[in-house]
């Protein structure tokens, strides 16, 4: 009998599909086994996502939706190189984002956070890797958020990130925050990963990636597989 995927995932690196101060996670972690994924779909090879109708501006979050004007706040650049087990980059990975605008809202219908949406900002955009296994997005630095998982919590700057290999099955959904940020030692979702993985999660100011005049730049890499491996988004 094959192994299940919960015997042979690497907690170490990971946060548990159950955890207590994470609320949501107690009515959403699976309390079956998994089951085993169709071997027509397992095998299933790229382009399973579209990525021939990339647009010149889908990297571009500060233009993609611009109906009268730049959106507000704080331009950023986001780059990063997409690398497997043996520190070899991934090519053709489609890398897609998406977040908060600068005051902390989501163009989402269920987001009712008391902060103003930003007619010219969608927060969602995506990009393939390139040979070297780089990605880069131009974006605002989102803002933080309340979202009520216990008294006075707030969310910390971050960005969502949902990459897709070369198979239907081969995707990783995690999450991109900020050095400095006082908030993510007050997070659940950043706690609940393992104490020595934590800092993988966390992006790396460039003055290199900064563009004088124009934008502060991040660096995140994502490593799939391996020791170093970039933890998944808590299981939600």
């Amino acid at each position: 009998m094959a192994a299940s995927p919960l015997d042979v995932f690497d907690w170490t690196s990971h946060p548990p599909y159950d955890y207590a101060p994470y609320r949501s996670t107690a009515r959403r972690s699976p309390r079956e086994a998994l089951l085993p994924m169709p071997e027509r779909m397992r095998n299933l090879r790229a382009p399973v996502y579209g990525a021939d109708r990339l647009g010149a501006l889908d990297h571009d979050l500060t233009r993609n939706a611009v109906r009268n004007g730049a959106p507000l706040g704080e331009r950023i650049i986001v780059i990063g190189r997409v690398l497997d087990e043996r520190n070899k980059p991934v090519a053709g990975a489609l890398v897609e984002v998406w977040q908060a605008n600068a005051a902390g809202r989501y163009v989402h219908k269920g987001d009712q956070h008391d902060a103003p949406l930003d007619p010219n900002f969608l927060g969602a955009g995506r990009c393939v890797t390139d040979a070297n296994g780089v990605y880069r997005f131009l974006t605002i630095k989102p803002g933080a958020y309340p979202w009520g998982n216990h008294p006075n919590a707030w969310r910390p700057n971050h960005i969502h990130f949902s990459l897709f290999g070369d198979y239907f099955a081969s995707r990783l959904v995690t999450q991109m925050y900020f050095p400095g940020d006082p908030l993510l030692a007050f997070d659940p979702m950043v706690q609940g990963v393992p104490e020595q993985a934590r800092e993988r999660l966390i992006s790396r100011f460039s003055l290199d990636v900064t563009e004088e005049g124009y934008a502060l730049g991040y660096v995140f890499d994502i490593v799939l597989r391996g020791a170093a491996q970039t933890p998944m988004e808590t299981k939600r």
